[in-house]
């Protein structure tokens, strides 16, 4: 397995996996109606060109025998979603493909984030993961997070609850 930075080079692949691996997670609990609506203006071209030119902001792809299987997405600074830890870094995304679920990649990727977050003496790294999303959640809990809030999060008119978890590093 190898982790490579993505650029604006990678974003026609960031934004295929961005979609396919958020329908295969969340379609069946969501209307087509507000799936489609939160799939546009989530991983538009535009606006992900926009975040991986966000300088306090890294997307990684992991790759595996040559293929993509997955990415995350990390923020620090000004660009972390919401202030839950003020030295701590955000890990907004862990999106990995299908069929490389369950093969260690989730382990891999968080583990990077970790490593990333320690070289910018950073003393926790958090998350936000949906309410309703248990085998996230028993990822999560195994990998040392603990829940320290919630947050609402809108899918079109669906409001729905994430977790706010964090790690502490130190």
């Amino acid at each position: 397995m190898e982790i490579k930075q993505c650029t604006v080079a990678d974003l026609e692949e960031l934004a295929a996996i961005s979609i396919s691996t958020y329908k295969d997670t969340f379609d069946a609990f969501n209307t087509e109606e507000n799936m489609r609506i939160y799939l546009e203006e989530a991983y538009n071209k535009p606006k992900l060109t926009k975040e991986l030119n966000t300088a306090a902001s890294a997307f990684f792809f992991l790759q595996s025998e040559g293929q993509t299987a997955g990415y995350i997405k990390i923020n620090w600074g000004d660009a972390q979603t919401e202030a839950i830890a003020p030295n701590g870094l955000e890990v907004e995304r862990i999106y990995i493909k299908k069929e490389y679920k369950r093969r260690g990649i989730g382990t891999v990727l968080l583990s990077h984030a970790e490593t990333c977050a320690k070289e910018m003496g950073k003393t926790s790294i958090w998350l936000g993961v949906w309410e309703h999303n248990p085998n996230a959640l028993a990822f999560y809990k195994k990998m040392g997070f603990e829940k320290v809030g919630s947050h609402s999060f809108f899918m079109g008119d669906d409001e729905q609850i994430d977790l706010l978890m964090e790690k502490h590093l130190i």
